[in-house]
């Protein structure tokens, strides 16, 4: 059965072709580099912000920060991502984020 899926799902691509898809991949993981780079530095400055709300006693959790947040990204999405997928990434980057401001 693996067989089967494997010989059908192998395509024969030209030489022009897999130059195209490295130039992509490149360009791709260029863009991953500087995503780790923005998401690392959006990292520390929820530390930052654990720091302050350590100091005064409030509560790192903040419900209505964090819908605004998805409202703002929500209503600057330009595509291809639709709305729900660039708020389940940004869901993610923000519960990540928060536990930063828990350290």
């Amino acid at each position: 059965m693996w067989a089967n899926m494997w010989v059908r799902s192998q395509r024969h691509y030209t030489e022009a072709d897999m130059t195209d898809i490295a130039k992509w991949r490149s360009s791709i993981d260029e863009i991953d580099e500087k995503l780790l780079k923005l998401v690392n530095e959006r990292a520390a400055c929820a530390v930052e912000i654990g720091k302050i709300k350590k100091e005064q006693g409030i509560d790192i959790y903040n419900p209505d920060r964090e819908r605004s947040i998805l409202q703002h990204i929500r209503s600057v999405n330009k595509g291809p991502l639709d709305d729900d997928a660039v708020e389940r990434v940004f869901g993610i980057i923000i519960e990540v984020c928060r536990k930063s401001e828990e350290t």
